[in-house]
């Protein structure tokens, strides 16, 4: 089969298209032809170096989630599964891959009415958005700010801080991303390369939004933190700059802000399937929409990665795979 391989730690073209033996499942476990593999801007920094601290040693194989349909099973699985169009999180890494490993706890059936390709982007950061947004408890009427406004999540976000009454502040950079997240309903858009404090100041008459999305992290985060109302509610989960927004706590405490941290996304194999099954079921129900911006063939992986480094993607970023040759 063709898969693609980091052959070491670096820049994009360390990724590299080559043939691999197709995995053979174990006990508990499924092989799935892959459709549709999410790619995140945390591969790019697994690629980069991160890889160590996941246990990862070049040469390998990255992609932690993919759609497909279930192509073999092992021991002790329901035969019924095979031919089943499928997503699920991959058995450490993997997904960059005509066929890919994964653990039958860990499938969740696609329903009807939607795509692989709406699928493969919900696997990540449809169970993130749920499991943030459940935790966040907006109320309606409350200004919600979400950083990053224009990526995966933050789409999703949007919509559902939207279906909860609240009234969005989508942040992003550029009047293409700011013009999609309006569509989905952001009430006001902010561009990072203006004032866009100011703005926010502007629009909430000086209080500042009740609860705070940051997907971005890094300064911008930080400067998000200085613009979250009193007794607000601060998400401090992204890290797409390098790093995670740096808050005091004691400047938390002073202004009553409960700030929570990436720990609350850290999901149990079960908990994570719970929660992308009804991101599956609100997307069957329209009550969200991944925004895919941009696919690329599974051969050009480096140029996926070297567009989302670049900030040039918007939503999702999709690989997909050409049939098994």
């Amino acid at each position: 089969m063709l898969a693609v391989r980091a052959v070491a730690f670096g820049g994009p073209e360390v990724l590299v298209p080559g043939e691999a033996p197709v995995p053979v499942p174990g006990a508990g476990q499924v092989v799935v032809a892959v459709s549709d593999v999410d790619v995140l801007f945390l591969d790019t920094q697994i690629r980069g170096g991160w890889g160590e601290q996941f246990g990862l040693t070049p040469p390998f194989v990255p992609g932690g989630a993919v759609a497909g349909h279930v192509a073999a099973v092992g021991p002790g699985v329901a035969p019924a599964w095979v031919g089943r169009a499928v997503a699920a999180r991959t058995v450490h890494f993997g997904g960059y891959a005509e066929h890919a490993l994964v653990a039958e706890q860990a499938l969740v059936a696609v329903p009807d009415g939607v795509g692989l390709a709406e699928a493969a982007a919900l696997q990540h950061d449809g169970p993130t958005a749920v499991g943030l947004f459940d935790g966040a408890e907006i109320q309606p009427g409350e200004w919600v700010l979400i950083t990053g406004a224009a990526g995966g999540m933050g789409v999703l976000l949007v919509q559902l801080a939207r279906s909860a009454g609240a009234r969005v502040i989508a942040a992003a950079r550029g009047a293409r991303k700011l013009k999609e997240v309006e569509n989905l309903g952001a009430e006001v858009v902010v561009d990072y390369s203006t004032n866009w404090l100011d703005r926010l100041h502007e629009a909430t008459d000086g209080i500042g939004p009740q609860v705070v999305f940051d997907g971005v992290g890094g300064d911008l985060g930080a400067a998000a933190f200085t613009a979250t109302a009193r007794g607000g509610r601060f998400s401090a989960h992204g890290a797409a700059s390098g790093g995670f927004a740096p808050i005091d706590p004691r400047e938390a405490e002073r202004r009553g802000i409960r700030v929570r941290g990436i720990e609350q996304v850290q999901f149990t194999t079960e908990e994570a399937k719970r929660l992308t099954e009804r991101a599956l079921s609100d997307a069957a129900a329209g009550r969200i929409r991944p925004l895919i911006g941009q696919t690329f063939p599974l051969t050009a992986a480096a140029d996926a990665h070297a567009a989302i480094e670049a900030r040039q993607t918007l939503g999702k970023t999709l690989l997909q795979v050409s049939p098994t040759r």
